[in-house]
């Protein structure tokens, strides 16, 4: 078998540059903290890091989230399957880190995978291009995107770097219960935060008025990309904008550390003529953070999904009927 410590993993990230922050150590050590176990493997120029949950009489789950790094090859595939087996998973989750209209799935099929109908992380997002000047990202911006930015500036809102995870997550319970969905508990803010920004991947944000905090989130990088995962906002002085300028100061920030991209990380997964046409009247789901997103200017993506292959068919069948009575544990 390939595996390697978590030292091997991280000289094999830094040769890796676009690689996801899924697949970094800080991630598989910070969902270690909540029932995962990871494992990576490199096989020539390619690697993965593997998650495995524990299900009852030993078995387990394995997931890649977005991975493998590097090349899909049969060499990679047959060491991830014999770890697999090895840990006696019941099923193989990898969900490549590729736009859908890249992705080549001829290596995947040939070993026996196939499309599968869950969903794990977001499948439809919106990525901002870091290129150019502020300005130019102004322009490419909706004008009224541009104008709250413009306008929560003039209104004497401040964003300030902070590590107030404290006041992050009373703003995120705000947020969840005023658009009725629901967040993570407190401790997995609190170490995600903590994880990755100790290793300087990741920054908390905060949107004050009169030093009143008004709007939060956590942006997160790894080599030229970077993520919105995490945001929140209060009830108050909301015709401030706050949370315009503090998203645009998290582009400031992704683009300081280098970054190229910028993922807004989520909207509804209809394709862009549908979600023009009802973004205005709907509300359910995402599609209020869609008409917030939309305005800065990025293409709407789609990724390559998720691939799955049974290994244990009889427990799995019975994990499958479980599984449609719960969520998956996204980012």
């Amino acid at each position: 078998m390939y595996t390697v410590t978590q030292s091997d993993w991280e000289d094999f990230i830094g040769q890796n540059p676009s690689c996801h922050l899924l697949q970094t150590n800080q991630w598989g050590e910070f969902k270690a903290q909540f029932g995962w176990q990871p494992v990576r493997i490199i096989a020539g120029h390619s690697g993965a890091q593997i998650l495995f949950r524990r299900l009852p009489l030993g078995y387990s789950i394995a997931y890649i989230p977005k991975g493998p790094v590097g090349e899909i090859t049969p060499t990679l595939l047959t060491e991830i399957e014999e770890i697999c087996v090895s840990q006696k998973a019941i099923i193989i989750y990898v969900e490549p880190d590729t736009w859908e209209e890249d992705f080549d799935t001829s290596q995947l099929i040939e070993g026996g995978f196939r499309e599968s109908r869950i969903s794990i992380q977001p499948r439809r997002t919106i990525v901002i291009e870091l290129d150019g000047d502020e300005d130019i990202w102004l322009e490419r911006m909706k004008q009224k995107t541009r104008y709250n930015i413009r306008l929560a500036k003039k209104k004497n809102v401040e964003v300030n770097s902070s590590k107030d995870v404290d006041t992050f997550i009373r703003l995120m319970k705000i947020t969840g219960t005023r658009n009725m969905f629901s967040v993570h508990n407190e401790v997995y803010y609190r170490t995600a935060y903590d994880i990755f920004s100790s290793s300087g991947n990741c920054e908390l944000l905060i949107a004050y008025y009169q030093q009143k905090p008004l709007a939060a989130l956590m942006v997160f990088y790894q080599g030229v990309r970077a993520w919105y995962f995490y945001g929140a906002s209060s009830n108050l002085e909301r015709n401030r904008m706050a949370n315009y300028l503090l998203q645009f100061e998290a582009m400031r920030w992704a683009k300081m550390k280098g970054c190229k991209l910028y993922d807004l990380w989520g909207i509804p997964d209809y394709d862009e003529e549908q979600l023009e046409a009802q973004f205005t009247s709907r509300n359910d789901g995402l599609w209020s953070v869609y008409r917030f997103k939309r305005g800065f200017g990025g293409l709407i993506k789609r990724s390559a999904g998720v691939y799955e292959k049974v290994i244990h068919p009889i427990p799995y069948t019975i994990y499958a009927a479980m599984l449609r009575l719960r969520k998956w544990d996204a980012a």
